[in-house]
């Protein structure tokens, strides 16, 4: 009897696994063909995606950087990824979990132009567990695993995407999101710095001395440039790409005074060795 409930059971799963690969399957005829029927006017795609490149929202976290080899990495974050690839049209894109079993996830990233079928896909595999207070805890929460398997999967969805759409695209959608913050001048760059200094200390513990070693002198004379910069580390950070300590020390130094202070200085030292000279000296006596 309970064998033969057994094979009741697979046969009922494995029924229903057809049917879901069938109308998967349906699905993706669909799409291909109208991908075929409309395909995608590229001067059209690429004013589209020039024009969400001027919202500053998504300028602000449009590129991430951090360090590697004492060099500066920087790209295109998994925002603009996306953003880029629903602007490009004709694109189906995502995060799959193909398998859930002993404790991890077995998951697909996703990149595939329907109408060119050019296709990059990346599987991988997620523990269900997760890093808190120094070590490694179990996730058994449907949602908290959910979560795990998107944030594992959105770094190489991004890598999926772009190698789907050519490389200048991305690299004309930095630059315009580059244009866009330095010239948003509504708010002054002192606000804009303020804001950014308050964001990295309470999501990171990151204080403005460390900031300030990173770029290497004091935030009054922070540039565009620097609050650019200040702004792809934030998004490295927020991506997984990079952590704290890849960009800002623990420690902060000092930092050696310019040589016009050092010359100041110097001076001062001096008028006031002459001082101290000319007050210990003796006064001249009528004796001898």
């Amino acid at each position: 009897m309970n064998e033969l409930t057994n094979q009741f059971n697979n046969q009922g799963a494995s029924a229903l696994t057809m049917a879901v690969a069938s109308r998967e399957m349906e699905e993706v005829k669909g799409q291909v063909f109208m991908a075929k029927q409309f395909p995608r006017d590229i001067f059209v795609a690429e004013k589209r995606i020039m024009d969400a490149c001027k919202r500053p929202s998504l300028a602000k976290t449009a590129t991430y950087s951090y360090p590697r080899g004492g060099q500066k990495v920087t790209g295109p974050s998994i925002r603009l990824a996306e953003v880029v690839a629903l602007n490009w049209g004709n694109m189906s894109f995502g995060i799959k979990e193909l398998e859930q079993k002993d404790g991890e996830s077995t998951a697909m990233a996703y990149a595939w132009d329907l109408e060119t079928n050019v296709r990059q896909e990346k599987v991988f595999t997620v523990p269900h567990q997760r890093k808190a207070n120094g070590s490694l805890q179990k996730v058994t929460d449907p949602r908290d695993i959910y979560e795990l398997v998107a944030n594992n999967g959105a770094r190489r969805l991004r890598s999926c995407i772009m190698g789907v759409i050519p490389g200048d695209i991305f690299e004309m959608a930095v630059l315009e999101c580059d244009k866009t913050l330095v010239g948003e001048n509504e708010i002054p760059l002192k606000d804009r710095l303020s804001n950014a200094f308050n964001a990295f200390k309470e999501q990171y513990k990151v204080t403005k001395a460390q900031i300030e070693q990173k770029i290497g002198y004091k935030s009054g004379e922070f540039t565009e440039r620097d609050y650019l910069d200040l702004i792809q580390i934030f998004n490295s950070i927020k991506d997984g790409v990079a952590k704290v300590d890849d960009h800002f020390e623990k420690s902060t130094k000092k930092y050696a005074p310019s040589k016009l202070k050092e010359e100041l200085a110097a001076k001062e030292d001096v008028k006031a060795d002459v001082e101290e000279g000319a007050v210990n000296e003796p006064e001249p006596t009528n004796e001898g």
